[in-house]
């Protein structure tokens, strides 16, 4: 089939071009979303930054990538709270994206929808403006999404008033349980705005697109969908086909902003025995404090569970002194690592998370109980839905000073590893694993979810 041909099949399976913040928790689930539209027959190209355009790797026939420059081409944004890249990010957006419709058009393969990230709703009235369909993708929770959705309604007010709230789909919360920019409005009022901002033109978008499953939120799920007239879908969980239905040759997400370790895991993992690994993950963001990084090692040390603990590199002078040497007859600290692949691993009985979405939606998917220990964002919320709704695993408590010490961290993981609740921990672990699989297979909720949209993408 020479260019002319592919460009006419994909002009006539309809053209997606997807948006999302240039950072690994934010490419990773749309990245996966569009894996599930090209399986229906729609071409999906992906608009990224230069630098994650680097780590991304999709097979033949998948996502196209389309690079351009943010103006950080060789470091990416490495911190959230960086207000001036999300400047830089929206001036960069608002030339090149019109460049490339004008391209896809006189190339003959022209687009006709924009799935874009929640945290740029600037991007829509540009997308209007060239003729496009857009469709938003929530990165977070259908609950965090009920939360921000009454803040920027006047429903809840910041700075918070009361002993608790109740919102739609949780039990009752304190006011330490809600997002941290909303419990503490004055710590990062501009990501507090920006959270807000989701929200801001969801009527306008012609989609709503939620990365969650309808039998893990319902409730939370069923109440935004009747909060605005645009239509509204579950898509998730968004994770790569081989952890679930199995039914697409995806085993990965095809994005690693940093260099997985993992044949040293893998190899490390399997010489261990069944649920008697704890695996520590806080994330591609996350940068705790020299004296929670020290309780946090002592409690892994003083539970005496063999353990896999991820330090990203940037963080590892500020573990204790010759921990890694003490420690290696029972642990292997890496850089990085595969989580699906670990996670997945028999050998792993309990992840210390800090129960960001991703995270949090890997362990149901793949049937793991979890120590939540939120930093800060939504994960404060995550948690709380972690221990007191679905109830699969526990949280580690912050003392007087704001740490987890290292007592309660070795408490919390032999709870999970060996006490009480453990069984009933467990067996609930597997329910929402069965649950995320059926929701994405064949005739499930999300699976028919997405089956709607390519339809409609196709009908435009």
């Amino acid at each position: 089939m020479d260019q002319e041909e592919v460009n006419a099949a994909a002009s006539k399976s309809g053209h997606v071009l997807v948006l999302p913040l240039p950072v690994q928790g934010h490419i990773n689930p749309i990245l996966q979303f569009s894996k599930r539209l090209v399986s229906k027959g729609i071409k999906v190209t992906l608009f990224t930054s230069i630098f994650a355009s680097k780590s991304v790797k999709t097979g033949a026939g998948s996502v196209s990538v389309v690079p351009f420059s943010d103006g950080y081409d060789e470091t990416g944004l490495t911190k959230l709270s960086g207000d001036n890249y999300m400047e830089k990010f929206k001036a960069a957006v608002q030339k090149h994206l019109p460049e490339l419709i004008e391209k896809q058009d006189r190339l003959g393969c022209p687009i006709r929808w924009l799935v874009y990230d929640s945290v740029i709703p600037w991007v829509l009235p540009l997308a209007k403006e060239l003729g496009l369909l857009g469709a938003v993708f929530y990165t977070q929770s259908s609950s965090v999404n009920a939360i921000y959705y009454q803040v920027y309604k006047g429903l809840i007010p910041t700075p918070v008033e009361g002993q608790t709230l109740s919102v739609p789909g949780l039990p009752l919360l304190e006011p330490h349980e809600l997002p941290s920019f909303v419990y503490k409005p004055d710590s990062y009022p501009a990501i507090l705005a920006t959270v807000l901002d989701q929200l801001s033109n969801i009527d306008e978008a012609d989609w709503l697109l939620f990365n969650t499953y309808d039998k893990l939120e319902e409730e939370a799920v069923n109440w935004m969908a009747k909060q605005s007239p645009t239509k509204m879908t579950t898509i998730g969980p968004t994770v790569p086909s081989f952890y679930l239905d199995k039914r697409l040759e995806d085993n990965d997400y095809g994005l690693h902003l940093f260099t997985p370790n993992s044949d040293t895991c893998m190899k490390w993992l399997d010489t261990k025995e069944v649920a008697s690994v704890v695996y520590i993950s806080f994330g591609s963001l996350a940068a705790l404090g020299e004296e929670q990084m020290e309780e946090i090692a002592w409690g892994i040390r003083n539970s005496n569970y063999h353990f896999l603990w991820v330090v990203r590199a940037s963080e590892e002078d500020k573990l204790p002194k010759n921990f890694v040497e003490e420690t290696s007859e029972k642990g292997l600290v890496t850089t990085w690592c595969r989580q699906l692949e670990v996670l997945a691993h028999k050998a792993v009985g309990c992840f210390v998370t800090h129960c960001g979405w991703n995270s949090t939606l890997e362990a149901l998917s793949l049937g793991v109980p979890m120590v939540a220990m939120p930093q800060w964002t939504d994960q404060t919320t995550n948690a709380k839905c972690i221990e007191d709704m679905w109830r699969v695993g526990v949280r580690a408590k912050m003392d007087d000073n704001g740490m987890v010490n290292r007592q309660n961290l070795e408490e919390c993981i032999k709870e999970i590893m060996e006490g009480e609740r453990r069984e009933v921990i467990k067996k609930n672990a597997v329910r929402l694993q069965e649950l995320a699989i059926e929701a994405v297979d064949e005739g499930g909720t999300s699976d028919k979810n997405i089956e709607e949209f390519a339809s409609k993408i196709l009908c435009t």
